[in-house]
């Protein structure tokens, strides 16, 4: 992308590479997030007929449709937490999982279809709670409260649905279970199909999650990783896929899992960029493109472009930092 003049920009010329894992660095300020989210990510949604998006500040710009036939910004925000949307339903798996049941011999004696073992619709969800397994309490100068569902003692479901049974679990029982015991029971019976839907989300470090558990109920950090998830079980390609900075909040071994994640979404065909200061991170991409020197007025210029262990031999900040990281190694 030419001519670059959006904010603090001032003027510049970018290649950022295809199918590989890129970080854009730099101090605060230095004009990262306008680079992605108000010039990159505009200028490649209008060249797909996006005109939603503003023409960004720009002279000109070239890709290879061969590579990129999608592009998406991901921040903590991404994901819309809905009460009603649970991990196993961001993967397609719940889809699977009501089939099974509805397969059962009980469950076919009775027409139950897999729609009845959805707790989002009407038929087999608890009406008395509309299937969440709580009752919102309004409070009016509270926090609202939430009851146990005395109807299904938050069991979500009508007693005709719990007793349809699949190797001793009825659907409660299953969304109950924590990721890891899911996929591990799925597997031993054999149940390859569920178990492999599943599988994403252990990839993303979220297996201590439950099937069921309430896509409110995730922090930032957990429900953007559950959108990597999706791309994952997606098997999602040739996209530009946008993290403004994925590690904000995580622990140092999740850093680890997400970036093993990460590198799956390249290995796939897509290309990942992310906006960030972590240093294992940074470490790990293949490409980095440093913006600064500084921020505000005085950054806006690309410092370095090319290698992580290049730019620790620079004397940017984001270099220093990363040489007296490599060297305390």
């Amino acid at each position: 992308i030419d001519g670059i003049k959006k904010n603090n920009l001032k003027n510049i010329d970018i290649s950022i590479p295809i199918n590989l894992f890129t970080a854009i660095t730099g101090v605060s300020g230095s004009g990262k997030t306008t680079l992605l989210k108000e010039v990159v990510l505009p200028a490649i949604k209008r060249k797909f007929k996006d005109y939603k998006f503003k023409p960004p500040e720009i002279s000109s710009i070239q890709f290879n449709t061969d590579y990129i036939e999608n592009i998406d910004f991901l921040n903590q925000n991404s994901i819309k937490k809905s009460s009603k949307s649970t991990p196993v339903t961001y993967v397609k798996g719940f889809n699977s999982i009501r089939s099974l049941f509805a397969e059962q011999k009980l469950a076919k004696i009775n027409n139950l279809t897999p729609k009845y073992f959805s707790f989002n619709t009407h038929g087999g969800r608890c009406e008395s709670c509309k299937g969440l397994g709580f009752i919102n309490i309004e409070m009016q100068f509270l926090s609202d409260i939430q009851l146990k569902c005395e109807t299904c003692q938050g069991k979500r479901y009508k007693d005709e649905i719990l007793s349809i049974y699949f190797k001793n679990k009825n659907i409660s029982d299953v969304l109950n279970l924590n990721i890891q015991e899911g996929y591990d029971f799925f597997l031993k019976e054999n149940e390859i199909r569920i178990s492999n839907q599943i599988k994403p989300l252990i990839e993303v470090g979220l297996g201590y999650l439950k099937l069921g558990q309430s896509v409110s109920t995730l922090s930032s950090g957990e429900a953007q990783r559950l959108k990597i998830a999706s791309f994952l079980s997606e098997k999602k390609d040739k996209s530009i896929l946008i993290f403004d900075e994925p590690t904000k909040g995580l622990h140092f071994y999740d850093i680890e899992i997400l970036i093993i994640a990460l590198q799956k979404l390249v290995n796939l065909g897509n290309t990942i960029i992310v906006i960030e200061h972590n240093l294992d991170l940074i470490k790990s991409v293949d490409w980095v493109i440093d913006l600064g020197p500084e921020g505000g007025n005085r950054g806006g210029l690309i410092n370095f472009s090319g290698t992580p262990h290049q730019l620790a031999h620079t004397d940017t900040h984001t270099g220093q930092a990363l040489k007296n990281d490599f060297n305390s190694q």
